[in-house]
């Protein structure tokens, strides 16, 4: 298996291949956001690549919202369009990161991991959180297989690995996904026990 690591997802951007980025944020995150009335959370976007996310949050008047991201290209087209929070975006190994945050948005990240990073994944979600911290957002809903990322995943497989550290809130098929993705991601919002 290829290694996932920096060096890979550089390459990725330089050469465009680029598959997961849409353009633009996507419908359940969008309107997950849009209910949310407490604009001074402190919010992580792991993984975030190119960060639509981050540009609708900002455009919705938040301002507490951090990028983490190994590679440095999407950072660099992050702050392009950002300049005025280029403290906000930090070049790093996600599992390097400390702080605490109120919510954590989940967009393509968990699911570009190497499974065995799995259980790591979720300690890490659960130290970064504040009590009853959610993290929310998408799961891709497919076999899990040895070739990718995308890796996928299962309902079963995500309550497994979550219930014993979060209330799991949501966790459902998303009826507002894009066209590309439609029957195959799960909408979840978990909260920090």
């Amino acid at each position: 298996m290829t290694k996932l690591n920096k060096n890979f997802w550089e390459n990725r951007y330089k050469t465009k291949e680029t598959g997961w980025d849409v353009g633009e944020i996507t419908t359940p995150l969008k309107e997950y956001i849009d209910q949310i009335e407490n604009k001074d959370l402190k919010i992580l976007i792991p993984g975030a690549g190119n960060g639509y996310e981050f540009d609708y949050l900002i455009s919705q008047g938040f301002k507490n919202v951090w990028v983490i991201d190994i590679a440095q290209q999407p950072l660099e087209n992050l702050f392009k369009r950002n300049p005025n929070y280029k403290n906000n975006f930090i070049q790093s190994d996600f599992f390097e990161l400390n702080g605490q945050f109120d919510l954590i948005l989940e967009q393509t990240f968990f699911c570009a991991l190497e499974p065995n990073l799995r259980s790591k994944y979720v300690d890490k979600m659960y130290s970064l959180l504040i009590e009853k911290g959610k993290i929310f957002g998408l799961l891709f809903d497919f076999e899990l297989t040895e070739v990718g990322p995308p890796f996928g995943g299962c309902k079963e497989e995500y309550l497994g690995l979550f219930k014993e550290r979060f209330n799991i809130k949501v966790l459902e098929n998303a009826y507002n996904s894009i066209k590309p993705r439609t029957g195959r991601e799960l909408f979840f919002i978990f909260e920090k026990k």
